[in-house]
């Protein structure tokens, strides 16, 4: 085996066996659900609280317009509103005064308490006011039924999307299930750059620190050494994306078996194979809710947008893990490399950035540019994958990308086979411009 192969090697082990590596790797896409779904079951919960609000009217039509809630109850206060005692009465949440016309004045009406509301708060009182000031101004009109035509004449349309192929197949496809896809894809590679960045950089200044490498550079070249390191970690992030890449199928496969088996009958057998001969043949009411989402995302090119993954993955990584690995060997300490790091995470934040703004509109001139540039391409461009990037482009970020790695990774061994071996001393600019021409 050559000497790469085996610092590669042993940085693979090393971490791939460690405890943390197989409990983050299996218990990731748990934390992930949770905490997509955590939240929104919490958030169901009701709360049991009944808040009193008084409400001083002085047009005296206004109080009959509040109905209770089961956590909001509306008291009439009368004509006179005192301060002192409304503030005394510790049985009121909050005191609602209104002091005029709310259809010849609509800022005649204040909401007055000793903590501050919630925007539920502000919310019921409002829409309870809103719905009867609208009822009122369309019966000043004096059109019969004019409400009744107002709610008749509001439609909705169910825009649906079909997506063909080059053979004519039609398939049902989501502009949301592609964005969702899309940015979940870009978070996922911005965490794996810049955590297993992160990793090549302080095993670079560990083993500095504990000269080890001065051990490891006696038999192993500087630039072997550096390759090494990042190829090894970067093979540790792969393999975790692959295992996440198997439980997320896993989930899927039963997810759709136990959403859509339940559903399957000799009737629904039969339209589907109608459906196969002639999409438009089906009627969408006939799918169910689940079916529906499942064909959305059936409808995304999962091979090619995994295959791109691996491909930007790797450049990007190797663009990313050479310049962590360079700051590692240049300084002697963790507190140095803030000021060196500070320019690399803002790129990569840009980057990250650049992807969520580009989800609205993923053929604009940002979205465009920035998966072009190397620099960002890693990130932006798995925002605009599942929504059909021309092929002339993935070719271009691709070869550009590979291009700067090249670039990167030689001008970074530069910094890196002197710096690794320098102590004490923390490299200026003009220091490190010098490593470059050597």
């Amino acid at each position: 085996m050559s000497k790469i192969g085996i610092v590669i090697q042993r940085e693979y082990t090393s971490r791939v066996r460690k405890k943390s590596f197989l409990l983050l790797t299996f218990l990731m896409p748990v934390m992930f659900v949770a905490l997509i779904f955590v939240p929104l079951y919490l958030s169901s919960i009701k709360d049991n609280t009944v808040k009193n609000i008084v409400i001083y009217d002085n047009t005296g039509k206004y109080f009959s317009v509040f109905k209770d809630t089961d956590n909001y109850h509306f008291i009439e206060g009368g004509n006179q509103f005192d301060v002192s005692s409304e503030i005394k009465n510790s049985e009121t949440y909050a005191t609602l005064v209104i002091t005029g016309d709310l259809i010849q004045n609509p800022s005649a009406v204040t909401l007055f308490s000793t903590t501050q509301v919630t925007m539920e708060d502000k919310n019921v009182i409002a829409r309870q006011l809103n719905e009867f000031l609208s009822a009122e101004k369309l019966s000043s009109f004096n059109i019969p039924n004019l409400k009744e035509i107002i709610e008749d004449s509001k439609i909705s349309v169910n825009l649906q999307t079909i997506k063909w192929d080059e053979s004519g197949k039609e398939t049902i496809s989501s502009s949301e299930v592609a964005t969702v896809i899309g940015m979940v894809f870009t978070i996922i590679i911005y965490m794996f750059i810049f955590v297993y960045g992160g990793m090549v950089m302080q095993g670079v200044l560990e083993e500095k620190t504990n000269r080890i490498v001065e051990v490891m550079v006696s038999s192993v070249k500087p630039f072997q050494f550096m390759m090494g390191k990042i190829i090894g970690i970067g093979l540790v992030g792969l393999t975790q994306f692959f295992l996440w890449a198997i439980l997320i199928v896993a989930i899927y496969f039963v997810a759709g078996i136990a959403f859509i088996a339940p559903q399957i009958n000799p009737e629904m057998m039969m339209n589907a194979a109608a459906a196969a001969q002639d999409l438009s043949t089906v009627s969408t009411p006939e799918l169910s809710k689940a079916q529906e989402i499942f064909g959305m995302i059936s409808s995304i090119n999962f091979p090619e947008l995994v295959f791109y993954f691996i491909v930007f993955f790797i450049g990007g990584y190797m663009i990313y893990a050479s310049l962590f690995a360079a700051i590692g060997s240049m300084v002697n300490a963790q507190e140095d490399t803030q000021q060196f790091m500070l320019p690399i995470t803002l790129l990569i934040l840009f980057a990250l950035y650049a992807g969520m703004y580009s989800v609205q509109n993923p053929n604009g001139p940002l979205a465009f540019w920035t998966s072009i540039i190397p620099l960002s391409s890693p990130i932006v461009m798995m925002t605009r994958l599942p929504f059909d990037v021309p092929l002339w482009e993935k070719l271009l970020s691709v070869g550009l990308l590979f291009i700067t790695v090249f670039l990167m990774v030689k001008l970074s061994a530069k910094i890196y086979r002197t710096g690794i071996l320098m102590y004490g001393k923390k490299p200026d600019l003009k220091e490190i411009w010098k490593w470059l021409r050597y």
